[in-house]
């Protein structure tokens, strides 16, 4: 894992951890970032320190790095506690919810990057969440 100061065409400016430097940039090249206080797609890395010390633990986490994580981590909390995750099924359901053939809600889960194109071509309004799945035990 690797973590990396990060800073949107807006100016604003978060960390986001990736699973390597390819990883990173990967999705960058991909466009597939983007800024976890506005939505931003135009994200770049920003200088960055090393980090040298551990901080006090928060949700099991390292504590907040800056407004910005705090913000992401907030919004995390708010989207997990009020919309319903839907896993895999989440680009057939946000389908049927756009067709009106199942109840409006907000509904988070998960989508292939192909499939998420494709949800958006077809007029589906759907929006990348700045976190990836809950790891599942078991």
């Amino acid at each position: 894992m690797i973590r990396y100061a990060l800073r949107c065409a807006e100016g604003h400016s978060f960390d986001s951890w990736f699973a390597s430097g390819a990883e990173y940039d990967r999705l960058s090249g991909a466009a597939l970032l983007a800024c976890a206080v506005c939505g931003d797609p135009r994200v770049e890395k920003d200088l960055m320190a090393p980090r040298l010390g551990g901080g006090p633990a928060e949700d099991g986490l390292l504590a907040p790095a800056s407004p910005a994580e705090a913000a992401r981590r907030a919004l995390r909390r708010r989207i997990e506690a009020t919309c319903e995750d839907v896993g895999r099924d989440f680009p057939a359901e946000a389908r049927r919810i756009h067709a009106g053939q199942a109840p409006a809600r907000g509904i988070i889960g998960e989508a292939a990057p192909h499939e998420a194109r494709a949800l958006i071509e077809e007029g589906v309004p759907i929006a990348p969440l700045p976190w990836g799945p809950a790891r599942r035990a078991n």
